[in-house]
């Protein structure tokens, strides 16, 4: 007796069909699973029998073998629980015919129906591949209800799979009228934040052109605050934006109760992460958090404390906005378009350049401190500010400060902008434009020209902070909506690159 029932798995973020076939012959007892069944697929058995026993059905006391299709892919996780009990109902005639439907869950030993990761990218497949419905948990419905054009059966226990196909049991397709991306209200905003309005608009700056950032100033002036009130600035999450990172979220079960991102996310993982926990890996390897931060912003706490090799391994992923791991047997690649904004003290103490606080760090002492980010790294970081500590009457002002709405006005203005000068390449932003995007367009007049040059050799802001400078002037200039770079654009941008510059 043979059966086959379809189900899916995940490779990287996307999804793929696997076809479990249930083979049931004459032979002393037996039950064994093929096809790379990683550890919690080959302990299926054991939950797969007790739940149809305990559901009430027979489960044959025969010969079983199960086959996971295509034989030459891993099987990992607990998804294959029910499509195995299906299939083995299949095969010994309780269930008559299944074909067209999917099968996602993960069985308790009482037949009841856990959640599961993944399901969206699975989804997704299964309605490329032209299924009709998936029977899943209900617990992922709302999940899987963001993919339109097929049938989502939301289902707690297997008898309800045995009933529906019986005819005993009628299952309606689960509707969520109300997943739409319409974004949720932030808890933060931006005209919360006393002063510091140099900063701010470096930050809108940042968001405008999707340009790296990093803030030096001494403890407690507020540069985690206003890391944290970036996203508010951002231009929303675009559908296609949103599915790509929910793919992410979905197979590392972190999805919110809505099934779908509808902020950006802010990722602020803590300096004693590993370079694995930061950029992924594993067996099998799973995203890290480059990937998490995906089309939203990555920001690090006291950038020099983390380890050198963790902040060495961000260089390929700030390049190519991707990251590939490769392990043995497996190569999986997964999308990394972070913003990055990072923070640090000016020096160890903390406290150079402040007004209240007297600096007890040597030179040595501080160029130590700064040589921990590596000269690659830094360059491609387009925007340094620094972040100075509040005087007493900027704290108790009562003056309201611009909005996180107001700005990002301007943000969405100037990325549209981009959208329209960008549509014939494959970059979105300013950040992204390589040396011939540069020469294009960002043409300088005499005037810009005489004072990049002097900055370069007067000030002692290095020759690689030459495109990094035009990077920012374009976006400044978009910011205002203006189709020439103008030397007020460039002087402007020059200003921000603080660490380029000869102090000692």
């Amino acid at each position: 007796m043979l059966a086959k029932v379809i189900s899916g798995a995940t490779f990287g973020i996307d999804g793929y069909i696997v076809e479990v076939e249930v083979d049931i012959s004459h032979g002393l007892p037996s039950f064994s699973t093929v096809g790379l069944p990683e550890a919690a697929v080959k302990e299926s058995k054991e939950r797969v029998k007790a739940a149809i026993n305990n559901s009430g059905y027979h489960f044959p006391a025969d010969r079983i073998t199960v086959n996971l299709a295509p034989a030459d892919v891993r099987k990992t996780g607990t998804a294959f629980d029910l499509p195995i009990a299906v299939g083995i109902l299949c095969a010994t005639g309780l269930i008559e015919s299944c074909e067209g439907y999917m099968f996602l869950g993960e069985l308790s030993l009482d037949g009841t129906i856990r959640p599961i990761k993944g399901v969206l990218p699975i989804v997704i497949s299964a309605k490329q591949f032209g299924l009709k419905g998936i029977f899943l948990p209900k617990q992922n419905a709302k999940e899987a209800a963001v993919v339109k054009g097929i049938d989502i059966y939301p289902i707690s226990s297997l008898s309800d799979v045995v009933e529906f196909f019986k005819g005993i049991k009628n299952i309606s397709p689960f509707k969520d009228e109300n997943n739409t991306l319409e974004e949720e209200e932030f808890d933060v905003d931006f005209k919360e934040v006393k002063g510091q309005e140099n900063v701010k608009r470096a930050l809108e700056i940042a968001a405008a052109g999707g340009h790296n950032l990093l803030m030096i100033g001494p403890p407690g002036s507020g540069k985690t605050m206003l890391a944290k009130r970036i996203p508010t600035i951002l231009p929303p999450l675009s559908f296609e934006e949103s599915i790509e990172t929910s793919k992410i979220y979905s197979i590392m079960g972190l999805l919110p109760e809505t099934g779908l991102l509808r902020k950006r996310p802010f990722r602020s993982p803590h300096h004693t992460i590993s370079d694995i926990g930061m950029i992924g890996g594993g067996n099998p390897p799973k995203p890290g958090e480059v990937s998490l931060a995906n089309n939203g912003v990555l920001f690090l706490d006291e950038l020099p404390e983390f380890r050198r090799n963790v902040l060495e391994v961000l260089r390929q992923p700030m390049e190519d906005k991707v990251v590939t791991i490769t392990r043995a047997n497996i190569t999986v690649t997964y999308p990394a378009k972070f913003m990055l904004v990072a923070a640090m003290n000016p020096c160890p103490c903390g406290y150079l350049g402040d007004r209240r606080h007297v600096c007890n760090c040597s030179v040595l002492q501080i160029q130590r401190y700064r040589s921990k980010i590596s000269g690659p790294i830094l360059d491609r970081i387009d925007i340094h500010v620094e972040v100075p500590s509040l005087s007493y009457g900027e704290l108790i002002e009562n003056k309201e400060g611009t909005s996180s709405k107001k700005i990002r006005e301007k943000v969405v203005r100037a990325r549209e902008i981009q959208a329209e000068r960008f549509k014939n390449f494959k970059i979105r932003t300013n950040s992204e434009m390589e040396q011939a995007h540069i020469k294009k367009f960002c043409r300088l007049d005499k005037e810009s020209k005489s004072l990049l040059k002097d900055a370069i050799d007067n000030l002692g802001i290095s020759a690689r902070a030459y495109s990094r400078i035009l990077k920012v002037a374009r976006t400044i200039a978009d910011l205002d909506e203006s189709e020439q770079i103008k030397i007020d654009h460039i002087a402007e941008a020059i200003q921000y690159r603080v660490l380029d510059r000869k102090f000692f």
